[in-house]
């Protein structure tokens, strides 16, 4: 019993008491300052200092009857705001003075305009995001009907331009469609040892098309390295890192290849990064030099890359020179897997 009075004391002080003091602290100041201007004017004019005894008693008996009127009507406060808050939907105005009426009243309504501003904008978000997943899900009907006509007919004119520009329009399809998932999804991941190799191999098999009408060289060594990972993500990032490569690459090679165990490189000599670019290059939306000039670049791609990589628990570098080339390096020895964001 006598553990909980003392643990109520202490609560109460540094509740109450204290915030109390604090408020109260400038006249404690102004207390300390009455005696010395009484004493002050005691010397100078050279009165008896029994009436600076009597003007400080009188000084401090007014002090404290002001604090003592101060402390009641500052309880008073504290249990009008506890009822206000315990009976929420009363106003309580007939407990309250004027002003804190007032101000209570108008907490209210704002409180409640705040509540159903959040909730609006909420239903909002969601009719928004629901139609453009919608559009993006309708939209892949007509773009497999499109490969299947070009199945049919493969001596069809610009056949293999027509791929192409089917493959691009499928990839932004589930750029979109992956940008959602990552914004709004919290969908746990499925862990497991992946070959590395099985992916990257189906992934260079979809952009055959592109390696061999634009007569780019694709190097890679089969490997029999596999990492801790998510296979659908970790086959997004890659592939996300290869068509960039792609995009960006008018002549030369592409090559993929491991460094280590726990490092694949994918390595390129496109038209590379500035110096002034780098810093900036996962930031959304942000397309750089060559993007701009060539309005084929999203901003998306590398933004979606690092949050994938952040989302499995990889690292991501890009090392890049204007003119010679971009070096996109995964790094698997990081393990620090987080919900999304």
């Amino acid at each position: 019993m006598l553990l909980s009075n003392e643990k109520t004391s202490r609560q109460n002080w540094k509740e109450w008491v204290k915030p109390f003091i604090k408020s109260v602290r400038p006249q404690f100041f102004l207390f300390i300052m009455i005696p010395a201007i009484f004493g002050l004017l005691i010397f100078l004019t050279d009165s008896t200092f029994s009436l600076f005894n009597y003007a400080v008693l009188l000084s401090l008996f007014v002090f404290i009857l002001s604090l003592i009127i101060q402390w009641v009507q500052y309880m008073n406060r504290v249990r009008e705001g506890k009822t206000f808050l315990s009976r929420r939907n009363t106003t309580n105005a007939e407990k309250m003075n004027a002003i804190d009426a007032l101000y209570q009243n108008k907490y209210q309504e704002l409180f409640e305009e705040y509540q159903t501003f959040k909730q609006a904008t909420k239903e909002k978000n969601e009719e928004q995001m629901n139609y453009f997943t919608l559009w993006l899900h309708q939209i892949k009907t007509p773009i497999s009907a499109m490969s299947l006509l070009l199945q049919k007919n493969p001596e069809m004119r610009d056949s293999h331009h027509m791929e192409q520009e089917l493959i691009r329009v499928n990839d932004y399809t589930h750029m979109a469609l992956n940008y959602l998932k990552l914004e709004n999804s919290g969908k746990e991941l499925d862990l497991q040892e992946i070959a590395v190799d099985n992916i990257i191999k189906t992934i260079l098999k979809k952009y055959a098309v592109f390696f061999i009408y634009k007569d780019i060289t694709v190097t890679y060594d089969p490997s029999t390295y596999s990492v801790l990972s998510d296979k659908k993500w970790l086959e997004v990032l890659i592939e996300q890192l290869v068509s960039n490569s792609l995009k960006y690459t008018k002549e030369g090679e592409i090559s993929i290849y491991f460094k280590d165990e726990q490092t694949l490189i994918i390595e390129d000599t496109g038209s590379g990064i500035s110096q002034e670019d780098l810093p900036k290059i996962f930031e959304k939306g942000y397309t750089g030099l060559d993007g701009r000039l060539h309005e084929k670049s999203t901003g998306l791609g590398l933004f979606l890359s690092r949050k994938v990589c952040h989302r499995l628990g990889h690292n991501l570098l890009i090392d890049s020179e204007l003119g010679k080339g971009t070096k996109a390096i995964i790094d698997f020895g990081k393990k620090s897997w987080t919900l999304f964001d």
